[in-house]
């Protein structure tokens, strides 16, 4: 399939029943709605289409749609939103699977404060060590200017005790603003370098998007399209999961593509080549931004 180059999603998302689009990078950028995202979203309803917000933040749903509400994305402007954060809650309170069937109930909470509506609701005992620990929950870096090397201790003590880690958001990284800011995701690949135990929850796993496919209830993979700015969890994801996707060139990847602070501008056909031949995950376009 030949890869489009288009300057929104109209056009894009015509033969499609329901759209998913991922939040931060492409909806909005930490702070506020991208130039041009509510349009889109008003659109996308307006043309009859079910849109669900899928998101890797560590966060409840509905702690999401919250803060989505205060930036101006009330609910009326999508269909449902879900997140790797209830995703990881869900499965520690329904302990369904046997990896998470057989964790203990003493907690480490490695995230920050605004994070810990992940432990409300479970029966849990919240511990400060690593190794008085029956399980790890990484919701991500308690300040935005951490590196890997703040947490290298932590992360050792932790592996060496054999403790396992839930992982509520396997993101590396997100852009918040302009600045790039360390994500849960790079701290539990770290763990597992150091021989450490990791169940992760979101995108790229195709359980996520099969639960939103539930959610919008639909079936059928080719009536779905998903639209995000990450390579290695939106569109991998929609990969595995047997579902088209569009890559948003002015998120995550801008500065490879050449395009830093032009979220406006189709990128190189070139640049675009490599990029996607480099990292193996091939989408049926690419758009600069979410607009219409």
């Amino acid at each position: 399939m030949t890869l489009r180059f288009a300057s929104g999603i109209r056009g894009l998302s015509e033969s499609y029943a329901g759209v998913i689009l991922d939040l931060w990078g492409v909806v909005h950028d930490g702070f506020k709605p991208y130039p041009g995202a509510v349009h889109a979203l008003t659109q996308l309803k307006a043309a009859g289409k079910l849109t669900l917000l899928l998101s890797n933040a560590p966060r409840r749903k509905a702690v999401l749609a919250e803060k989505l509400e205060k930036m101006g994305i009330p609910p009326t402007l999508y269909g449902a939103v879900h997140s790797s954060g209830e995703e990881a809650w869900q499965a520690l309170r329904t302990r369904t699977d046997p990896w998470h069937a057989k964790l203990g109930r003493a907690c480490l909470h490695l995230g920050p404060a605004r994070d810990r509506n992940m432990l409300e609701g479970l029966d849990l005992r919240e511990v400060k060590t690593p190794e008085t620990a029956d399980f790890i929950l990484n919701t991500g870096t308690d300040r935005d200017a951490e590196t890997l090397a703040d947490y290298e201790n932590l992360l050792a003590r932790g592996a060496k005790a054999g403790v396992p880690m839930v992982c509520a958001n396997p993101d590396r990284e997100v852009l918040r603003g302009k600045k790039r800011i360390l994500c849960a995701g790079a701290l539990a690949a770290r763990y597992e370098a150091l021989g450490g135990d990791v169940r992760y929850h979101g995108k790229p796993d195709p359980a996520v998007f099969a639960h939103a496919m539930r959610m919008l209830d639909l079936a059928d993979r080719r009536a779905v399209l998903v639209i995000g700015d990450s390579l290695a969890t939106d569109i991998q994801g929609a990969t595995r999961a047997g579902l088209d996707s569009v890559l948003v060139t002015g998120g995550l990847h801008a500065d490879e593509l050449g395009l830093a602070g032009l979220r406006e501008t189709l990128p190189d056909p070139g640049r675009v080549a490599a990029l996607l031949e480099r990292e193996g995950f091939h989408p049926i376009a690419v758009i600069p931004s979410l607009v219409w």
